[in-house]
């Protein structure tokens, strides 16, 4: 399969599980994704002091993570003028829409962003750059609307290849309990098993630190939660 079918496959699959998603997503992690995306915030609105214009959410889903850059923005007296959502999957941003009237969405891939050169202050994207298939052209992408000094932020399950008996429950988790979980949720089990083959086709953090860089960006930041099942990464455009 070319990498053009490959991604609409992908977009079809968020399409369908798109009205079951944000319930899915709050059971397997046991909400614990909540306090990840609320230090994602934190981290940067600490390192990023100028007035922010705008707030770009790639691969936005619903808009979970725009809704936490807004409320931690209150919690630090931070003004934003403006988020986006940008996302290629109809399904999800029709939910988002509907959580989130107050917010813009628009469709659109990662590689392509409807934005002019170096207008965005921070673009973040949540457990959804292991889903585009040209990840370099997508960082190389955030360069481009990023301003200089600004930020990417980078939540995502990446690849772990440490072993031992804690290690080994993280597996049996991924790999058993939440295809299985998700499945019954969303009614389409296949989706759920996606996820933990796409984890182990990932990148390790560093690995993605590296591409990070190559694209003009320095990481300032990164840390993994949870037994390494999550990994923040935030780097600074040159």
């Amino acid at each position: 399969m070319d990498n053009e079918n490959r991604q609409e496959k992908i977009v079809k699959m968020f399409d369908d599980i798109a009205p079951t998603y944000d319930k899915a997503n709050r059971v397997l992690s046991m909400g614990v994704d909540i306090q990840w995306r609320k230090k994602a915030c934190d981290e940067t609105y600490a390192r990023y002091q100028k007035p922010i214009d705008l707030i770009v959410d790639v691969a936005c889903g619903t808009g979970d993570m725009m809704g936490y850059w807004q409320k931690q923005a209150e919690k630090h007296k931070r003004k934003v003028k403006k988020l986006l959502g940008v996302d290629p999957s109809v399904g999800m941003t029709d939910v988002g829409k509907k959580k989130f009237p107050d917010f813009e969405f628009v469709i659109s891939e990662a590689t392509n962003l409807p934005l002019s050169d170096e207008s965005a202050d921070i673009l973040s994207i949540s457990y959804g750059i292991r889903n585009v298939i040209k990840r370099q052209e997508a960082f190389n992408e955030f360069a481009r609307v990023l301003k200089t000094g600004g930020y990417v932020v980078i939540l995502e399950f990446t690849k772990d290849d440490k072993k031992g008996f804690l290690h080994s429950i993280k597996n049996f988790y991924l790999n058993k309990v939440l295809p299985t979980l998700g499945g019954i949720i969303s009614k389409n089990k296949e989706a759920y098993e996606y996820l933990p083959n796409s984890i182990e086709g990932f990148l390790t953090s560093e690995m993605l630190q590296n591409e990070l860089d190559r694209a003009g960006f320095s990481t300032e930041f990164a840390k993994s939660f949870s037994m390494d099942i999550s990994t923040l990464v935030i780097a600074r455009k040159r």
